[in-house]
């Protein structure tokens, strides 16, 4: 390839050096901040002989390159434009300040709520599966095993104030233990449980503000934004405090007045006026999604594969986290599931219709992957590429939610959608069972008519057998040469099932991911270590047979520069099957947000006929993955 010509097409389509803001790269993408998306051409970049995609994502232009290519065009790219190269988390911030005020909200509140869905989901199935076996077991109700399990079911319900407040002291880069402390102020004991109020006697009130007003002495359990209004207040105060405070005093000054401060501000001022605040915003919401006839949760269903396009969805946990600790329902799930498993459906009827192997082969995963609730293979990786699909998506959403609002479903945690959804709707098994099917038989039905298959059926056949032909006689002789074996132990998946439509797509290549059980990569075989990148979050390697493989610990994990992982090769080293590569700290990795499913991709993957995948499920290290031919 020639590097210098491929960047250069690249800053021809984006507009010149006075439509780059910013620019850098990861193990597998061109990232850039374009100043005016108008002035670029999506088109024309993905004509570009070597660009594997191009999407948006974030704020940022991400052009897909593959591992080896990447930091090549990336150097010849910042020399023709005459920038100076920009680290990963410059560009992620000059992204974030080029998005809108609502969407920089939008995704702070993504960033606070994500991180704690696990606990959730938790306590959700928890509760779903007591419900559901109590049914069936009456006389379970009376065991002590059920009381004993039914009190911790709930408990990151009772205690989501804390949780909320050590995720947004994360994301606002505060202490996270003074974030939660201001949650636990605002569930302390001496306050009135806020579920308890309306059976009370009378509520306790204290005055405020040197007797200027009285507020009443209730706790905030239930409520999700003023905590983090109020953990974002103590953040700032915090940094400002450190950077005012004498060093010699600030570890004893700044917690105490950070923590004064802010749990006064808290009780006074920002929990009665944000709490007023998002009791109006649910009030809102619940009375649109329960208007009469389904109209309002019909809107909701077909607008929400947009707002996932649109990567603003993420603002849907905080209303969910406030429907739940409010009333212990969640009526905007089977909503959220209407939408996913329609634009599966859609997915499903194009892979059912095309004559286009490579078409069908990518189309088919992607809708099993949504109708388990991850919807970004089949949006991005097939229906917005057909748009007619996608629109049917949306139009199948709408059917499903109608009947959503029709029967009032709802589910008891947030976090799942599709056919793992039953687990918490056990009270709703017939009513969600039908939101599934009209979602589903809409958006196929109309995906179905919609879709038309340009492609001839006899092209790809005929490519696929001159491949056959000519790699025939090499993979008979060096079978096991042509292997990749298990560099991480832990669960193998499908890449369709990876939660990032760049891999799923398998755009980057054929291959497989693992969910790691340790935080140690080996060698797959014998070979060389081409590229180890400086963020140490990905290798680059080859087999000297032909095989060039991509090792990706994590997901987006290249904003994380570096921390918590350390490498014990260097690029152009000779590695042995077996011998340890990488390290990584699974519970840092987990801490900062991120997902640590890893992509296992050959890169080549359109010199082989065949790349296929050997096992899923629990694995070893060193144990057969994929198989080349």
């Amino acid at each position: 390839m020639d590097y210098r010509s491929v960047a250069n097409d690249i800053y021809k389509c984006i507009g010149g050096r006075e439509n780059i803001v910013s620019a850098a790269h990861c193990a597998t993408r061109l990232r850039l901040v374009i100043a005016d998306n108008a002035k670029c051409s999506k088109k024309e970049l993905e004509n570009i002989d070597g660009v594997k995609g191009v999407f948006e994502a974030s704020g940022q232009l991400q052009i897909i390159l593959g591992t080896g290519t990447v930091n090549k065009v990336y150097d010849e790219f910042i020399a023709i434009a005459g920038i100076t190269a920009a680290t990963k988390e410059e560009v992620k911030q000059a992204a974030t300040a080029k998005q809108n005020i609502f969407k920089r909200m939008i995704k702070t509140l993504g960033d606070v709520f994500v991180p704690i869905i696990p606990a959730i989901v938790a306590s959700g199935l928890l509760m779903g599966l007591l419900e559901g076996l109590s049914k069936m077991f009456p006389a379970m109700a009376n065991s002590g095993s059920y009381t004993i399990i039914h009190l911790f079911s709930n408990a990151a319900f009772v205690f989501l104030p804390i949780l909320i407040g050590i995720s947004a002291a994360r994301v606002f880069g505060g202490n996270i233990f003074l974030g939660a402390v201001i949650g636990m102020i605002m569930i302390h004991t001496d306050l009135l449980n806020a579920w308890s109020v309306a059976t009370a006697d009378s509520i306790p009130t204290a005055e405020a503000w040197f007797g200027l007003y009285s507020i009443r002495l209730v706790g905030y359990q239930g409520h999700v934004i003023p905590v983090v209004i109020a953990v974002w207040f103590m953040s700032m105060l915090e940094k400002k405090l450190h950077k005012i405070v004498p060093e010699m005093i600030d570890l004893f000054v700044t917690p105490l007045v950070t923590v004064l401060v802010t749990g006064y501000c808290t009780l006074t001022i920002f929990g009665p006026v944000f709490s007023w605040v998002e009791n109006g915003v649910l009030a809102g919401v619940k009375t649109l999604i329960t208007m009469p006839l389904g109209i309002g949760s019909a809107l909701a269903g077909a607008v929400y594969a947009p707002t996932v396009v649109a990567g603003v969805h993420h603002m849907y946990n905080a209303l969910e986290a406030g429907m739940l600790s409010a009333d212990g329902l969640d009526i905007w799930m089977p909503i959220a599931t209407a939408a996913n498993v329609a634009q599966g459906a859609a997915a499903l009827a194009l892979a059912v219709k095309t004559k286009d192997q490579k078409l069908k082969g990518m189309a088919l995963p992607a809708s099993l992957s949504a109708f388990l609730g991850i919807t970004e293979p089949a949006i991005f990786g097939v229906n917005l590429r057909y748009i007619k699909c996608f629109v049917a998506g949306c139009i199948g959403g709408a059917v499903g939610g109608l009947v959503a609002g029709i029967t009032g479903v709802g589910s008891t945690a947030y976090g799942i959608t599709g056919l793992f959804g039953y687990l918490i709707t056990t009270d709703y098994v017939w009513q969600y069972t039908l939101v599934i099917v009209a979602a589903f038989a809409t958006a196929f039905a109309l995906s179905w008519l919609f879709f038309r298959d340009d492609k001839s059926s006899s092209e790809e056949p005929e490519k696929e057998q001159t491949t056959e032909q000519a790699t025939e006689p090499e993979t008979e002789q060096k079978f096991e040469e042509h292997a990749v074996y298990c560099p991480v132990k832990g669960n193998v998946i499908p890449l369709s099932e990876v939660k990032d439509e760049t891999f799923a797509s398998e755009a980057l290549g054929k291959g497989v991911a693992i969910v790691p059980e340790e935080g140690v990569v080996y060698a797959p075989f014998d070979g060389v270590a081409e590229m180890v990148f400086d963020t140490k979050h990905a290798l680059g390697l080859n087999n000297g047979k032909g095989i060039e493989l991509l090792i990706h610990v994590g997901l987006n994990t290249v904003e994380l520069d570096g921390r918590f992982y350390e490498t014990y090769v260097n690029s152009g080293d000779a590695i042995k099957a077996g011998q340890k590569l990488l390290s990584f700290d699974m519970e840092g990795i987990k801490n900062a947000g991120y997902d640590l499913t890893t992509p296992v991709i050959v890169t080549n993957s359109d010199d082989w006929s065949d790349v296929r995948a050997e096992k899923t499920g629990n694995t070893m290290v060193l144990e057969k993955i994929i198989t080349v031919e």
